[in-house]
């Protein structure tokens, strides 16, 4: 069936059961701007920007029919040219995507300016006494550790991201049973389009099962079967030794007759400092997908995993680390490091946050980049963090 049919059948689905609503739904939201400044690199022109993003949301429901939507207009500025390399504004070089349904589309773009609307959910979900079955766009977590998760197959955040409140959407089809009351079964059928640079559209299958529990304290998942056409399989722990939270997650591919191996451990604690709460993270990811040297970098860039969407980070051996400190019950503050072992080369992230009311917050921070930043030729990538340019941002977030 393709895309478009698809699309036709869910849209109808979704009015024929919002027709019979008794009342109008609730719409909730958010409303984002975020001003900010970089500099100039050799891999980025710098200058000033804004970002502004408008969701909004309803579920209405009908019984045991659910509805979930969720619309989306991004509107960018920037003062250098849209058409400069990525990362100019924040750096990164990891796009998201795969998205089947055709849910997003362009307004206006120029040479200064991007106004991009997309529906980030809709989903129709049916809910039983012990099973629920979803189609559509939706989110889907199976994330077991807390920045670096390579073992979640959908749309993993980026970990260096401050600006996203939801996780992206995936368009599948979901199955969850409920054979306990600590234990569940997943059944995810997706297609996604993989697209590749230069090379056009590539849409790929993926069909996995997946089962968690509760034993002796500790939450235990596995997951199996095809990631994108290709055989894989997943294990996931996590649980607690005294103050101590431990987490772990590693999967294993057959990557066109290759094994590849990605994992994560971490733990994180909370201890007092001077009467206030000081939470700790501490994470170490290898991933056979990443590069293991700055040589590797540009083909790192261009690989499939990339594409599809599933790297958060470039390198094969990397660390996250994140401390978090409340100094007010309305200011808080964060400091995030990703290393990237193999350049080597550090993402320097301070971070604060005040609440103005209990819907409207302030952010602000600045990317730091430290590495090598200096290419011996256009075809290369020094360092995954030395290219990125120094950026200071504000950001206000409203809830209505």
């Amino acid at each position: 069936m393709s895309r478009r049919a698809t699309l036709a059948i869910l849209f109808t689905l979704l009015g024929a059961a919002e027709s019979h609503a008794q009342k109008l739904p609730e719409v909730r939201g958010y409303y984002l701007n975020v001003p900010l400044y970089s500099d100039s690199t050799q891999f980025a022109i710098g200058g000033f920007g804004d970002l502004q993003r408008l969701r909004l949301m309803t579920e209405p429901a009908l019984g045991p029919l659910d509805l979930d939507v969720a619309y989306e207009h991004l509107l960018s500025y920037s003062e250098r040219a849209v058409s400069a390399p990525v990362g100019s504004i924040l750096g990164g070089l990891t796009p998201g995507g795969g998205e089947w349904l055709d849910l997003q589309w362009t307004i206006e773009e120029s040479d200064h300016w991007l106004w991009r609307h997309r529906f980030d959910r809709l989903t129709l979900r049916y809910a039983g006494d012990e099973f629920e079955a979803t189609v559509g766009r939706q989110t889907i977590s199976w994330a077991t550790t807390l920045f670096l998760t390579p073992a979640d197959p959908f749309m993993p955040f980026d970990p260096a991201d401050p600006f996203r409140e939801y996780r992206g959407g995936v368009d599948a089809i979901r199955f969850q049973a409920f054979p306990g009351t600590l234990s569940d079964i997943d059944l995810v059928l997706r297609m996604s389009v993989m697209r590749m640079f230069g090379t056009g559209e590539d849409e790929k299958l993926t069909a996995l099962a997946r089962g968690r529990t509760v034993w002796r304290g500790w939450e235990v998942s596995a997951w199996a079967g095809a990631l994108h056409e290709s055989a894989a399989a997943a294990l996931g722990a996590a649980g607690s030794v005294g103050p101590i939270a431990l987490r772990a997650e590693l999967s294993l591919r057959d990557e066109n007759d290759e094994l590849i191996f990605r994992g994560t451990i971490g733990a994180d604690t909370r201890v007092a400092a001077f009467d206030r709460d000081l939470y700790l993270v501490l994470e170490y990811q290898h991933d056979d997908f990443g590069a293991a040297s700055s040589d590797e970098l540009l083909g790192v860039v261009f690989s499939e995993p990339l594409a599809r969407g599933e790297l958060q980070v470039l390198g094969r051996d990397e660390v996250a680390a994140q401390a978090a400190y409340q100094l007010h019950p309305l200011l808080g503050t964060s400091l995030l490091l990703l290393c990237n072992l193999n350049d080597p080369s550090v993402l320097i992230f301070p971070g604060a946050s005040y609440s103005l009311s209990n819907e409207v917050t302030l952010q602000g921070g600045v990317y730091l980049g430290v590495g090598d930043g200096t290419p011996e030729s256009e075809l290369e990538i020094p360092s995954e963090y030395g290219i990125v340019p120094t950026t200071v941002y504000l950001s206000l977030t409203a809830f209505f």
